[in-house]
């Protein structure tokens, strides 16, 4: 299939011990089966990275793509993916960010980005217009994201550049460290952790290149009709951002607080998105090509934490806030901006103090261990502590290995970690909504609302479906992975791709005008066949339906209050969920893909069937 735009059809490979940099030719068979971004990454995680690799060794890469959409001047065409192996977690990691990178990496001539091996000294790399150089970041090793960013700028003497970054967290060894980019975040897994371990700080990334387009007066006037679409029918996107859900979930008793003891938040009335616009909200910020502008950028102006500005997300809010007990939106303004400066994922962080709150609560954890009081509700107890965690420091450090390493040394609390396969929960109470609890179960990264399935709107926004059901819960959840695996393989944003079409129904024509090859009938195939790429990883890690099962205190504990009172998403429940699950994907009762399955989806003669590492198909 000859595509004639949206592809550069090249990719950098980067060899950090050897300070080499390679181009490789991507064969369009690789495009029309995984599309891009999340599919084309995990197509080469597969190929290159074997079971047993441990996350931090040199073998360990990360691999970014972008999509055939990142950079075309469409609505929110601003992400980019990544895949590696998870130090959180042990196992297959997907992860995408907004900003600029994605485009800008484009725009220098390459689809793709792939970093291998370890580098001598603490180095970043600035890539410019196809040609790549190797800087020391020695003097700002341990600098933390924001500094570290302007600093590279400096260096290299270019303001326009994209930089994504690992902060101190991840240089001392946090592994819940994340990446920043230009101020937003590919944020779970560790993938920051991966990074520094390769004794890579930063890569810096400016193109001026054009990326070439089959129909561009077509795709021209597509886009100004779109840009409206997506700003006229996201007004609430751009008022509140994500934090409009804060109020509605607790609403409807599904917003997880006190580590999930509850699903209704007493403090409510001060971490709300009413709230935050009144009393904390600066501006709105906007990604690449954004009409939206979701990134609702807040200040403290008084109190403790005056000064500490930050954009929290509804996740951030909803670990840092609800989860913790803590009604001070000003706390979580700051602890948020700490997250993003000592880079690491505010989601984990903010679930895994929880969990220490409540270990302490019942004097599993001491004063004298944890080095300070850690009550729920404590604002400024949360706050010192993600200090401790980003400077790796006493028992902060521990806590920021994340829920796998501390269950190993403190295997009496692992009934309080709320997890699965060791990534921490996502704000959302699944005995409030069923479906919720298999997107955890059965995401490709562990816990997960985005990879998983954001049911939110199918379960409690419309009303399609009955959230203490259990039937039709595995179609629906199979249905939202398979539109989310192709959108984050385009390289959208999700928040406006129904402005081009791109459901769960994919309709239009602008893949046409950008590639020359209309994908939008096979797109939730390509979705289908992206996720069950992803599953074979997962099994062969290990993982298999021991593992998607979700915590005693969800599957034993009744919600002691709120709309959602008495409600527990039993074992009995949830494996008729899963049983129905794993045979609308064709796997066998194990969660493992079966031979018809790989057969339908094409599966069976693109991927290497032994997967220990050799040379993916299709590469040139």
């Amino acid at each position: 299939m000859l595509f004639k735009g949206g592809y550069l059809g090249r990719v950098l490979r980067v060899n950090l011990t050897d300070e080499k940099a390679t181009i490789e030719e991507i064969a369009p068979q690789v495009y029309e089966q995984f599309l891009g971004g999340r599919g084309v990454a995990a197509f080469y995680y597969y190929n290159e990275i074997g079971a047993n690799t441990d996350p931090l060794s040199p073998e360990n890469k990360i691999f970014f793509f972008t999509g055939p959409l990142t950079g075309v001047r469409l609505p929110s065409t601003t992400k980019f993916n990544l895949a590696t192996k998870s130090p959180q977690t042990g196992l297959y990691l997907c992860s995408n960010s907004g900003g600029n990178f994605g485009p800008h990496l484009k725009f220098a001539g390459f689809d793709g980005l792939i970093i291998e091996g370890r580098a001598k000294r603490p180095t970043f790399l600035y890539i410019r217009d196809g040609q790549v150089e190797f800087h020391s970041a020695e003097a700002f090793w341990e600098e933390e994201t924001g500094r570290g960013t302007e600093i590279i700028k400096d260096t290299i003497g270019e303001k326009r550049a994209s930089v994504m970054i690992a902060g101190r967290a991840a240089v001392r060894g946090a592994d819940i460290a994340c990446i920043m980019v230009d101020g937003r975040s590919a944020g779970r897994g560790g993938a920051g952790r991966v990074m520094a371990s390769k004794n890579l700080k930063a890569v810096a990334v400016l193109g001026r290149g054009k990326i070439p387009l089959h129909r561009p007066e077509a795709l021209a006037e597509f886009s100004r009709e779109a840009m409206r679409k997506a700003r006229d029918s996201r007004p609430v996107h751009t008022r509140f951002g994500t934090p409009q859900y804060t109020g509605v979930l607790n609403e409807l008793g599904c917003y997880p607080s006190y580590n999930f003891r509850t699903s209704v938040f007493d403090g409510i009335e001060t971490i709300k998105a009413e709230y935050m616009e009144k009393h904390y909200k600066v501006k709105n910020k906007a990604c690449y090509s954004c009409p939206i502008g979701c990134a609702q950028i807040c200040e403290v102006k008084e109190g403790p934490f005056k000064g500490f500005k930050s954009d929290p997300e509804y996740e951030s809010i909803g670990s840092l806030g609800g989860q913790c007990g803590v009604a001070d939106f000003g706390a979580i303004v700051a602890a948020n901006n700490l997250c993003d400066e000592y880079g690491m994922d505010s989601m984990s962080a903010g679930t895994i103090i929880a969990y220490a709150m409540e270990c302490y609560e019942l004097g599993l954890f001491s004063r004298e261990l944890i080095g300070r009081e850690l009550p729920f509700g404590d604002g400024k107890a949360m706050v010192e502590m993600l200090r401790d965690m980003g400077e790796m420091r006493g028992f902060g450090a521990e806590l920021a290995r994340g829920f796998k390493y501390l269950a190993a040394k403190y295997p009496e609390t692992v009934p309080y970690m709320m997890h699965c396969k060791w990534m921490p929960f996502a704000a959302y109470e699944p005995r409030g909504f069923f479906g919720i609890g298999l997107s955890y179960g059965t995401s490709s990264r562990g816990a997960c609302h985005n990879v998983g399935g954001w049911t939110i709107r199918d379960e409690l926004l419309t009303g399609e479906y009955d959230r203490f059901a259990v039937k039709g819960k595995g179609l629906l959840v199979k249905r939202i992975q398979d539109t989310r695996a192709y959108v984050d393989s385009l390289g959208i944003c999700t928040v406006a791709r129904s402005s081009m079409g791109f459901s769960d129904r994919p309709s239009g024509t602008v893949l046409e005008m950008v590639t020359g090859v209309d994908l939008t009938p096979q797109l939730m195939e390509i979705g289908e066949r992206i996720y069950t790429l992803e599953r074979l990883i997962l099994a062969r890690e290990g993982i298999t339906r021991k593992d998607d099962y979700l915590p005693d205190r969800i599957m034993k504990e009744p919600l002691p209050e709120g709309p959602a009172k008495g409600k527990v998403l039993t074992r009995e429940m949830y494996d008729e969920m899963l049983d129905e699950y794993y045979a609308a994907r064709g796997w066998d009762r194990d969660g493992i893909p079966t031979r018809e399955c790989l057969k339908q989806l094409a599966l069976d003669s693109v991927v290497q069937s032994d997967g220990t590492g050799t040379v993916a198909a299709g590469v040139k």
